[in-house]
């Protein structure tokens, strides 16, 4: 048996330790997903996936403060940013139990066709079979609820690899759904490296779905392995925030603060690109950089602590060395840019030119741009710039001219009056371009996870 060590970003210690899983292992799980599919979960009753769903959230809502240490240790997450991800995480799971009640079908007018007189049409839904899901380390517990979740309410069934990084928070879940009463084969955890247990999770012929949540050179390689099985993707994004003249000035400087370092920036709908009309351009600066400044680093299992490390020593000499090579082609640092460990000060970067790394790609870390703008136009074109498009924000007291640039920007979301990184977990969410195919949100996400069958009746 192989076993890897789970380091803490913060210290660097050893936190845990978990089992690696060979592709053997991997091939097994789908195996038991499979036979547990069709023997159990696609007849399970709707009001039976309900209550385990139900039971499942008031296990892990009474387990809040153990997840939450867990998150501080193993993705440097801070405390009260771990509890709010706990907390949303039990409300997927209540969306995902209201949900399964749900799934309906539809009748079909059958006379609206020449010779359908006497006839009746209907259309059912059924679950798929077993879904591979592939969770990232920046969310590991409400990422992965927003696959297992809605799998489960349809009567699927998961195996689950989770991030190498963060594979403690999912192997506790899968002890939740089974003290929820999950059927056993019915979620199956498997911890490895992709290169050695990826390619079976995508191509077995048992797996009916991948749903994929990480970098987009991963993801387009993997729906180019999947052939004909449904994916969805959810990728990266650079996403950008809109401030016009009249707009709240001073609440957009305070939203922005935690859109564009929650988490020290590791958010895929961070705000990573702040456009702020020329004549608010310095009141904004004047409101944001005091605020900016007063975010205490630190300690992620500290009360006090706002801003945690980045999830590993070398991605937080990536973000710097991509600051200063910013700073080397004629951006100016405003505050923040210093590096101790993993830890990244909160940067805010000025004076910038739209091919710089910090702009164009996706940093996932705690960097900012602040850029002028003159007209609606110029933004517009500005913003779709980007290989991604995944979520925005918009700050505007103008509603027509708010729905304009809405429905202008090359995004799968906007935010009107709130910052790109607000994400509620019932409503449809997924992007375009490089951020990805597919969307997640509860009620959507069942939709890809259940096929339709039509059932006719000849009456006459």
């Amino acid at each position: 048996m192989r076993l890897t060590n789970v380091i803490s970003p913060y210290t660097g210690e050893t936190v845990g330790k978990v089992k690696l899983a060979t592709k053997e292992d991997a091939a097994n799980a789908i195996e038991s997903a499979y036979e547990t599919f069709q023997h159990t979960m696609k007849t399970l009753p709707a009001y039976k996936r309900s209550s385990i769903l139900h039971k499942a959230a008031q296990i892990l809502e009474s387990r809040t403060e153990e997840f939450a240490q867990v998150l501080a240790l193993e993705a440097g997450k801070p405390l009260k940013d771990g509890r709010g991800e706990v907390g949303r995480a039990v409300q997927v799971l209540r969306f995902a139990a209201d949900e399964a009640k749900k799934i309906g079908g539809e009748l079909v007018p059958m006379d609206a066709a020449i010779g359908g007189e006497n006839r009746i049409g209907m259309v059912k839904r059924y679950p798929i079979g077993v879904i591979s899901a592939i969770t990232p380390f920046n969310f590991p517990l409400n990422l992965a609820l927003h696959k297992l979740a809605p799998a489960f309410a349809a009567g699927n069934t998961v195996v689950l690899k989770p991030a190498g990084k963060t594979p403690i928070s999912s192997s506790m879940l899968v002890e939740v759904f089974k003290e929820a009463g999950l059927p056993n084969g019915a979620l199956n955890l498997v911890v490895g490296s992709g290169s050695e247990i990826g390619d079976i999770l995508v191509t077995h012929e048992k797996i009916s779905k991948v749903t994929f949540t990480g970098s987009p050179a991963v993801g387009i390689n993997l729906k180019k392995q999947a052939g004909l099985k449904r994916v969805t993707l959810e990728l990266g994004s650079n996403s950008p925030n809109i401030i016009f003249n009249d707009a709240d000035i001073e609440k957009a400087a305070q939203s922005l603060v935690r859109g564009a370092f929650a988490f020290a920036g590791q958010v895929c709908i961070s705000a990573q690109r702040i456009y702020v009309q020329k004549d608010s351009y310095q009141k904004f600066l004047d409101l944001y950089l005091p605020l900016v400044e007063k975010l205490k680093t630190g300690d992620p299992s500290e009360e006090t602590t706002e801003i945690g490390p980045m999830i590993s020593l070398d991605e937080a000499k990536r973000a710097e060395e991509w600051v200063q090579e910013a700073v080397e082609q004629g951006a100016k640092i405003a505050t923040g840019g210093k590096r101790t460990d993993a830890l990244l000060e909160p940067t805010v970067v000025l004076d910038i030119k739209h091919d710089m790394k910090i702009v164009c790609q996706e940093t996932f870390a705690p960097i900012v741009s602040v850029i002028p703008f003159e007209t609606a136009e110029e933004v517009i074109r500005a913003a779709n710039d980007s290989d991604f498009g995944l979520q925005a924000g918009v700050f505007t007291n103008n509603i027509n001219q708010a729905l304009k640039i809405a429905d202008a920007l090359e995004t799968g979301g906007v935010w009107i009056n709130e910052t790109s990184n607000y994400r509620q977990d019932n409503y449809p969410y997924g992007g375009v371009k490089l951020s990805g195919v597919g969307k997640e949100g509860v009620k959507y996400a069942m939709e890809d996870m259940t096929e339709t069958k039509f059932v006719g009746i000849n009456l006459n």
